[in-house]
């Protein structure tokens, strides 16, 4: 059996008898009902991954999976692809966004090399490299089958190696020029989404940039006609190993029942690919955050997540999760930390 079917196998629903505990503990607590809105559907939630009605998020670690894509060659995006690169020795200093909002958020930081485009020996970074970028989608697939399951299954293994780490939660991060695009065209396959409803202005193109990239990715998928019903063919023909290798991190939280945050656009995008693969995944997500790309409010409803923040956000890299991170830490702290009406002898609703 391969480690991709072997880790669907794995996944679970989740444990509604600890959600239902969880709700009953929540509405016993010194407080109206449903006076902490959605915090208590995420406690309830977190309870039923879990399966205990003491729900652990910590020690919480932000996996940042990062790659290059053929498809730039088509000015699909503000900046050149030596960015990733770049971006990545950033991670590594320590000087990005996530970097920053990681530390508030006291979470650790793993940066992946998955395919970026050259070579790099950067002590701390993980290399598990499938290929140097992917090919250009407008002149055939990005990836071959066999391709796009390797980077599925060493995300399962980032994942594996994580959670044997210690790690409770696992929030999603990217990094990859292009990348808006290779998730736009599979959200348009998978969803049959208009592709003028899912694309936005990634990294801050213009208008005339815009239409440009709708363009592109209607070549892209009539060059490979990708079956909607099929998404690892999805993420191969028309996808990136970034994308490829979060979809396998979520599938490998999954197996191990840890709950996965998501971040922007393309982590959802990610995570909606994984669901496709693997319907119980689907339990274990939680939205961070709605960002300012137009396929990211579709992605989410597909996904039927509710986001905890819109901060107005659009720099991937995992920063709208490490910004909602502490209200997720909020929802298990206050079933730890509050008392009960009877605890605490204060008179309940008459």
């Amino acid at each position: 059996m391969t480690k991709l079917n072997e880790t669907i196998r794995l996944i679970e629903g989740i444990d509604t008898k600890a959600e239902k505990q969880m709700e009953q503990h929540i509405n016993s607590l010194t407080k109206p009902l449903g006076s902490l809105g959605s915090v208590e559907p995420l406690a309830i939630k977190l309870a039923g991954i879990g399966r205990s009605t003491q729900p652990e998020v910590d020690p919480a670690a932000v996996v940042i999976m990062a790659a290059d894509h053929g498809v730039t060659k088509e000015g699909v995006s503000a900046f050149p692809s030596e960015v990733t690169k770049q971006m990545v020795h950033n991670f590594m200093n320590e000087g990005a966004a996530i970097n920053a909002l990681a530390q508030v958020a006291n979470a650790s930081v793993e940066v992946v090399d998955i395919g970026v485009k050259e070579h790099l020996e950067i002590p701390g970074l993980i290399n598990k490299k499938v290929r140097l970028g992917t090919n250009n989608m407008v002149e055939g697939p990005a990836l071959t089958r066999e391709e796009a399951i390797t980077a599925l299954e060493e995300g399962i293994e980032v994942a594996e190696k994580a959670i044997q780490k210690g790690a409770k939660l696992l929030a999603l991060g990217e990094m990859g020029i292009g990348n808006t695009t290779a998730s736009s065209a599979i959200l348009s396959v998978l969803s049959h989404a208009s592709i003028d409803k899912v694309v936005g202005s990634g990294t801050g193109i213009n208008e005339e940039g815009i239409e440009r990239k709708i363009q592109v990715i209607m070549r892209a998928i009539k060059v490979n006609q990708p079956n909607p019903d099929d998404p690892i063919e999805v993420l191969a023909k028309v996808g990136g190993l970034e994308i490829a290798g979060l979809a396998g991190v979520v599938l490998g939280a999954a197996a191990a029942r840890i709950p996965v945050l998501l971040d922007g656009f393309i982590t959802a995008v990610a995570a909606l690919t994984a669901v496709r693969i693997a319907p119980l995944c689907e339990h274990y997500l939680m939205a961070s955050h709605q960002s300012m790309e137009p396929g990211h409010a579709v992605v989410n409803q597909l996904l039927g997540l509710q986001p905890l923040i819109d901060l107005h956000l659009r720099l991937g890299e995992g920063s709208g999760a490490a910004l909602s991170l502490p209200i997720v830490r909020s929802a298990v702290h206050i079933v730890h930390k509050m008392a009960t009406f009877e605890e605490a002898k204060v008179s309940g609703i008459s």
